[in-house]
């Protein structure tokens, strides 16, 4: 298959780009030529700035697709000037949505592509909502061929699972409390990115996506007491937790709190039937614990990612003496 990945070097999407190229398909990356992370040997990169309709014109020149993925789409005016930009150029058209936009809080488990979409606490999440919208009238109304896919906690070796990254692993080995919202309990899912590119690689091409949404997750179910446990562990350390509420959280940063109250205080468990119905071979098969310790050989094979938020790393220490806290475990 031809493939157009517009991004196609993030922390989801490289894993997918680099399972493509390994599959034989004809993989081009349309981007602005800044990335990281290393761009598939075979790949072929089209220079252009998808938020440039004539720039990206221009580096597409008369190319059409068997399928187009943007893995940077976030608004519904993103979504809109796809639309424009692909009719007629792509089989198919895949949007990245969010399983964050699922409703909060949710209402039954496990979550499933029909379970309803509503986030009143987080914008992110709600112009993703609003994005899939946009993509559905199309498809009903102009037959415009979107698939769309939800993931939800996807991580490579870069990527800490909790707010605050490396600062959080720098405050457990200088043995200072973490915080972990509420009691610590709620589950939640993480996903390794290659595991990830199994099934969405698999959905390219499929005529039978078309019209059609999935949402794509490990099965493995964390509580964040385990989650932060396990980063501990790799770390070489242990984590003394302080439970404080994701409320009390949001009123010391609401963008911290946002991301909590809309997505991560909730408990989330997936039911990943319907993209096994579509790609048999998928089964995720890397378990956090084998993650957290790929993430931490990366951050300590080389110093300079080892960067310490001085202002979060304060926030924190205010919102744990203030919460009266610091003792709990």
């Amino acid at each position: 298959m031809k493939l157009l990945f517009v991004g196609g070097t993030g922390i989801i999407s490289s894993a997918c780009s680099q399972l493509a190229a390994e599959r034989g398909h004809e993989l081009y990356l349309l981007n602005r030529g800044q990335s990281s992370r290393a761009v598939p040997e075979k790949a072929h990169v089209l220079h252009g700035d998808i938020r440039d309709a004539d720039s990206a014109r221009q580096a597409l020149g008369d190319h059409e697709f068997d399928a187009v993925v943007n893995w940077v789409a976030f608004t519904p005016g993103h979504v809109q000037s796809d639309i424009e930009l692909f009719t007629n150029r792509t089989r198919q058209y895949v949007f990245i949505s969010s399983a964050s936009a699922y409703q909060k809080p949710v209402g039954h488990l496990p979550i499933t592509e029909s379970t309803p979409l509503h986030n009143p606490f987080w914008e992110y999440s709600r112009q993703k909502i609003a994005c899939e919208e946009v993509l559905i009238r199309a498809y009903r109304e102009d037959a415009f061929p979107v698939t769309i896919v939800r993931p939800s906690h996807t991580y490579d070796q870069t990527l800490l699972p909790m707010d605050g990254g490396y600062t959080v692993v720098n405050r457990m080995r200088r043995g200072l409390p973490v915080i972990v919202h509420g009691d610590g309990t709620s589950l939640w899912v993480l996903t390794h990115h290659r595991d990830f590119a199994v099934g969405f690689v698999g959905l390219l091409g499929r005529s039978a996506a078309i019209g059609d949404t999935f949402q794509i997750t490990s099965d493995e179910w964390l509580t964040w007491n385990q989650i932060f446990a396990e980063v501990a562990r790799a770390a070489g350390t242990e984590a003394r937790i302080v439970h404080v509420p994701s409320e009390v959280i949001a009123r010391h940063d609401p963008e911290w709190g946002a991301g909590l109250l809309g997505d991560k205080s909730h408990s989330v468990i997936f039911d990943n039937t319907k993209i096994r119905r579509f790609v048999p071979d998928y089964a995720p098969r890397i378990p956090f614990a084998r993650g957290a310790e790929e993430i931490m050989a990366w951050y300590d094979a080389d110093p300079a990612r080892q960067v310490v938020d001085a202002k979060l790393d304060a926030l924190m220490d205010r919102i744990v003496a203030e919460y009266g806290a610091a003792g709990q475990s």
